[in-house]
């Protein structure tokens, strides 16, 4: 009979904003005391973690991350030395804990988790791939940006407008965005097309977070702009409730951004086509 011991363990989660209260997770610790086992897994690379949070330093995360896991490794070898930790190191929090406090820093441990198993190591890894890396691989995309713009660009062009329109990057003092199709007319109108068919809630979330987030950092440039996004919707009906809640997410950013859905492609096309005629005839 297979004998399975308890353990615990808590995930590593990193902050780029403490304040916003978004984060990641980038480590696991876990700890099986009857077979005193302690396990650490930190990631070794930024993986999704450059996508949620652009301008992310990964000489600084890596570095910190190292820090951490070899401040369990030095714990691993006191165990070594002893049957068990005292009372005040009973759990990983508290192993966790011992080696980064719990403070307003960029990396907090999430509540203490448990289970059991007859290999450690083998949930050490489990975990790590379930809770850390699961999303590292690219959400596949049923349909790419690009297809989502199509239909407006055909309609343009079938007007002959689309050559009015010519890639723009704009810059602040904390972000900068290329926008491939904009035109100027007072101000940028720049138009982003965001494919949300893709296959994770999780991939929704963090393409609407980003995007939500570039609309804060340009709300700082000098140049004035009015964003559009045409957003496309996922596959999967179970994905709905995340593309609407990514929409209402894009609607309620900074620089009050325009949200047309695919269906809308007609109308987006329409709004461009009176706007460029108006200024033409300004």
């Amino acid at each position: 009979m297979t004998i399975r011991n308890p353990y615990s363990y808590v995930l590593l989660r990193y902050r780029h904003d403490p304040l916003s209260g978004e984060f990641l997770n980038v480590g696991v610790i876990l700890y099986a005391p009857e077979t005193r086992f302690l396990g650490a897994k930190m990631r070794k690379t930024l993986g999704r973690l450059g996508k949620a949070f652009p301008g992310i330093q990964k000489a600084e995360v890596t570095q910190a991350l190292g820090a951490i896991e070899r401040a369990i490794d030095r714990k691993r070898k006191q165990l070594k030395e002893q049957y068990l930790f005292g009372d005040d190191l009973k759990d990983a929090l508290a192993i966790a804990s011992s080696v980064l406090p719990v403070d307003d820093s960029s990396y907090v441990w999430s509540p203490l988790r448990t289970g059991l198993t007859d290999d450690p190591t083998k949930a050490l890894q489990i975990i790590y791939d379930r809770f850390v890396s699961q999303y590292d691989e690219e959400n596949k995309s049923g349909r790419d940006d690009a297809a989502v713009w199509q239909p407006v660009k055909e309609i343009l062009s079938a007007r002959n407008l689309i050559d009015r329109l010519h890639p723009k990057t704009i810059t602040s003092p904390v972000d900068e965005v290329e926008f491939v199709n904009a035109w100027k007319n007072g101000v940028w109108h720049c138009y982003q097309p965001l494919s949300f068919d893709l296959s994770t809630s999780e991939g929704i979330r963090e393409k609407a977070a980003r995007w939500s987030g570039h609309m804060t950092g340009l709300s700082k440039s000098d140049e004035h702009i009015q964003p559009y996004f045409i957003v496309g919707a996922p596959a999967h009906a179970e994905l709905k409730k995340d593309y609407s809640r990514a929409i209402e997410l894009l609607k309620a950013s900074a620089l009050e951004p325009r949200v047309f859905e695919e269906n809308q492609s007609d109308e987006l096309a329409d709004l461009i086509a009176s706007q460029m005629n108006r200024s033409a005839r300004a």
